[in-house]
């Protein structure tokens, strides 16, 4: 498999004890069981079903386009792309230029050919490479996303100095993001290093100072904990509702994969260590 230079076997093994990362290719599974193979053109709705990679699918990237004002003159930059359901979304509803930036070389390579089915390839630049390397190619722009995904990087002085970076002036970032809201036991802390590659977590009121230390103004702080308990066990149910189907369509490892993944993170939240949180926050310092 071709990987990205900075995809070392070790690296991209390990971010793949993750099932929702591991053969990230099984949307094809979901698009040939509608008819839709391989060179089939797509609408961006073909796909919403199965690429928001987040919680609450396309509403909320709907939030996210209306707190940062999102329009058809607006460059904006989407930390962990995946494979690209958001930055399609906002793409096709705004009209919106996005930069996709993505490091799992997989997951960006499913992006581009989605997006090329789409015909949205004008519209979205996919880049494969790691927000921690510095400001990407396009900054500063007018606003910036991530959903879900800030999680896995612990090194928060150095992200938010990008991000603050990548920004123009008194432009706004906006995320969904976990923050701890108790302190996990030994087998939990294990399950959110390995299963959620989630190597650190800090609470709410850390969150919001490791912003505001950045430079950036914490315009919204919104408690999404209950919101997403419910949604991910939900989608556990649904999940193993369906599960004769899943095997059909995928086959036992994938959906034996997800069904633990699934089954970990709506555990952390029933549990109470996993909190939510939608995040608004306005670059304020040059």
């Amino acid at each position: 498999m071709e990987r990205n230079k900075r995809d070392t076997p070790g690296q991209f093994t390990a971010m793949k004890t993750m099932k929702l990362y591991d053969q990230v290719e099984r949307i094809n599974n979901e698009l040939e069981a509608l008819g839709l193979g391989a060179d089939a053109p797509l609408k961006v709705e073909d796909l919403t079903a199965f690429d928001q990679y987040h919680y609450l699918g396309t509403s909320a990237v709907d939030h996210a386009i209306e707190a940062l004002g999102i329009d058809a003159s607006s460059c904006v930059l989407e930390i962990g792309s995946g494979i690209g359901g958001p930055a399609r979304y906002v793409a096709q509803r705004t009209g919106a230029h996005v930069s996709a930036l993505e490091l799992q070389s997989d997951l960006h390579r499913t992006a581009e050919r989605l997006t090329r089915r789409c015909g949205l390839s004008g519209r979205i630049s996919q880049r494969c490479g790691n927000i921690l390397d510095g400001v990407p190619e396009g900054s500063p722009f007018d606003a910036i996303l991530s959903f879900l995904v800030f999680l896995h990087i612990p090194e928060r002085d150095r992200l938010f100095d990008v991000c603050r970076r990548s920004l123009k002036q008194d432009r706004s970032m906006f995320i969904e993001d976990f923050v701890l809201r108790q302190v996990p036991s030994v087998d939990e802390r294990h399950a959110l290093k390995l299963k959620v590659l989630c190597p650190y977590l800090p609470d709410a009121e850390t969150y919001r100072s490791h912003l505001r230390e950045a430079g950036f103004a914490v315009e919204r702080f919104e408690d999404m904990t209950e919101s997403w308990k419910d949604f991910t066990a939900e989608r556990l149910h649904a999940f193993r509702a369906n599960r004769s189907r899943n095997l059909t369509i995928h086959g036992e490892a994938i959906t034996d994969g997800l069904d633990d993944f699934y089954s970990t993170v709506a555990g952390l939240f029933e549990r109470g260590v996993l909190g939510g949180a939608r995040i608004l926050a306005r670059r304020t310092r040059a």
